[in-house]
């Protein structure tokens, strides 16, 4: 009779799955995330890959990681290091040894730990746990391909096939280890493999061996259960952050009472935006993957003029090529949402790592005086709320506006909370029927309070119009080059912008209100300055957070936080572009700045670490 096993109660942990490309890593974080979050915990994820297609078996450099977050209460980041890691082979073990909190699980296949497998991972010993000073880890041996064959040896697989089925089988011992139920795995693989039920059952079988196998040793370890948190009632999904864009923009078009296009071209980060969207095809939604950057925008700036929402989706050097036609939506003042998904750069640069250096580019990177509404989200679940506020703003306004994300949102999850329609803001389209001018319209003809160009859909009886890249007449709407009437026209669409500082939301601050250090950080950092604040604050300092998701304009009360306190650090992943763009706006601002360009998330611990100084300097 085995003995009874230990069972610790946490409030939060950390896994991390690790293991070369071709091991399904992030398959397995997925699935494990789906049944947490079906279990009532909220979880947070990062999916983190290198950009080779297929690096060398075993190599270091080919190590793909999915890390997972889960609690009993609201989780904000993926976590800095990890409580377990299952590492598929030693270049795994030895690429996240830096990401392992001091009593860690450390899961491992023995299989994969042979002498040929320790060369190719670049150690120097035949014992990695001792050369990487791994002594306070409890380690998890298990023969898992040994096993995970000899399961499937009446499935008819051949070898290769059969050890494919082996990243199931540690889903199910880490199910066990967190005492998961695997029935809902059982149905997510059925699903996923359902035009091949003989994988499906082999992957199924595999799960189930896995978990068994823990049971089998559960007197040599301890296992974990994480109560469920209590959340608002509704219907929840586990989104990552381009697939929560891809909704907010379908909810808007829906509100709009418009037909969504997307023009765009494939490239990472963004892909998953226009794979999205190809599949809602039910609710209006057209998509066209173009031969290139500059046919995606302009095929989405078409659109707009045919009365469409039109979107493109791109990462930072495809919006570098399409700067001249996001001018000519600017000039031609029509409704166009583009979505920047930022990755390291320059060039290539990495494009599976996530970075915030593009701010500067969407500000500033077009020819002329050419002003767009800018905005970045900061969640997964907020890039919903953003994308509905791109085109919302977008279609009341007439005027491109760039939406910011990048890659930590894009392939981050966590749970989000269906939204009632109905109870999303009203998007009220300026169309040329509300003109109520004496003077005849002309395609340029504007609300004299928003400074909006009405919309004339081509086909509305009584207005044939023409419109494009030449400099326009502010009454006849003919062409002109007259200098003034050209400074005229400038002023007047940045103008259109300044006013909305009247319809986006005010900067709210969280945390102390006479805080010793004012944290202020943009876009997809939000999670980790949150919970750098809130650790800091149960510690005893003052400290507060505002977040910036509406960027140009700026919330009508920036000036007024910004300057109400003595120490401000501004933290960004980039080397200082929005501390500088704050400087420009805002006279005799003088902040400290905390910059990190790793192509990682911030470090939550090295957050607290700097902010510490800077109150204590």
């Amino acid at each position: 009779m085995s003995e009874k096993t230990e069972v610790t109660n946490l409030e939060h942990v950390i896994i991390r799955f690790s293991g070369d490309s071709g091991d399904g890593m992030q398959l397995t974080g997925t699935i494990f995330s789906n049944l947490s979050a079906i279990l009532g915990n909220d979880i947070s994820t990062f999916p983190d890959y290198p950009a080779e297609v297929r690096a060398p078996q075993g190599s270091l450099s080919g190590i793909s990681g999915f890390q997972v977050h889960l609690g009993s209460k609201k989780i904000f980041t993926p976590g800095d290091k990890a409580d377990v890691l299952v590492a598929m082979n030693p270049a795994a073990l030895k690429v996240n040894v830096k990401n392992l909190k001091t009593n860690s699980v450390i899961i491992i296949d023995t299989d994969a730990f042979e002498k040929k497998d320790l060369e190719k991972a670049e150690f120097k010993t035949d014992a990695p746990f001792e050369e990487l000073g791994l002594k306070t880890q409890q380690v998890i041996e298990a023969p898992i391909s040994t096993m995970v064959r000899d399961g499937l040896a009446s499935f008819g697989l051949d070898n290769k096939s059969a050890l494919r089925c082996k990243n199931m089988f540690t889903l199910g011992l880490v199910c066990w280890l967190f005492d998961r139920p695997v029935d809902s795995a059982m149905i997510m693989l059925q699903n996923k493999f359902a035009k091949k039920p003989d994988i499906a059952k082999a992957n199924i079988k595999a799960l189930t061996d896995g978990y068994n196998y823990g049971h089998n040793i559960q007197a040599s370890v301890s296992t974990y259960r994480i109560e469920s948190s209590r959340i608002e009632p509704g219907i929840y999904k586990d989104v990552n952050g381009n697939n929560a864009l891809s909704y907010g923009l379908i909810a808007a078009a829906e509100k709009a009472g418009l037909r969504l296009f997307l023009g765009s071209y494939p490239i990472t980060p963004a892909t998953e935006i226009l794979q999205e969207l190809s599949k809602h095809k039910n609710l209006g939604v057209i998509t066209v993957q173009a031969e290139d950057e500059i046919a995606g925008v302009c095929t989405a700036i078409g659109a707009s003029f045919a009365g469409c929402l039109g979107v493109t989706s791109t990462s930072g050097p495809g919006l570098a090529l399409k700067s001249e036609a996001i001018g000519l939506a600017v000039i031609a003042e029509l409704p166009l949402v583009v979505i920047d998904v930022q990755r390291g750069g320059p060039s290539t640069g990495m494009p599976t790592k996530s970075e915030q250096a593009d701010l500067l580019q969407v500000l500033y990177g077009r020819n002329g005086e050419c002003p767009a509404i800018v905005l970045a989200a900061s969640t997964p679940t907020d890039c919903f709320d953003m994308a509905y506020w791109a085109g919302k703003l977008t279609i009341e306004s007439m005027t491109p506006v760039i939406l910011l994300s990048d890659a930590f949102l894009a392939n981050g999850s966590s749970t989000w909370r269906i939204p009632d329609l109905n109870k999303c803001p009203d998007i009220t389209p300026n169309y040329v029927g509300n003109y109520k001018g004496e003077a005849p319209w002309k395609p340029y003809r504007r609300d004299k309070e928003t400074l909006t160009r009405y919309w004339a859909v081509p086909g509305t009886e009584g207005f044939t119009h023409r419109i494009g890249g030449l400099e326009k007449d502010y009454d006849t709407s003919s062409i002109s080059t007259e200098p003034l009437n050209h400074e005229k026209m400038v002023k007047t669409r940045q103008e259109k912008i300044d006013k909305l500082t009247d319809v986006i939301p005010p900067l709210e601050v969280t945390g102390d209100k006479d805080a010793d250090l004012l944290i202020v950080g943009w876009g997809g950092t939000y999670g980790h300055l949150y919970e750098a604040m809130e650790t800091m604050h149960s510690e005893g300092k003052k400290v507060a957070l505002i977040h910036f998701r509406f960027i140009n304009p700026l919330p009508g009360n920036t000036e007024e936080i910004l300057k109400r306190y003595k120490k401000v650090v501004v933290a960004e992943l980039n080397n200082g572009q929005f501390t500088n763009y704050l400087r420009s706006k805002i006279s005799d601002f003088h902040p400290y700045k905390f910059n990190c360009i790793t192509g990682q998330p911030f470090v939550v611990s090295s957050l607290i670490e700097e902010f510490t100084k800077i109150i204590n300097s």
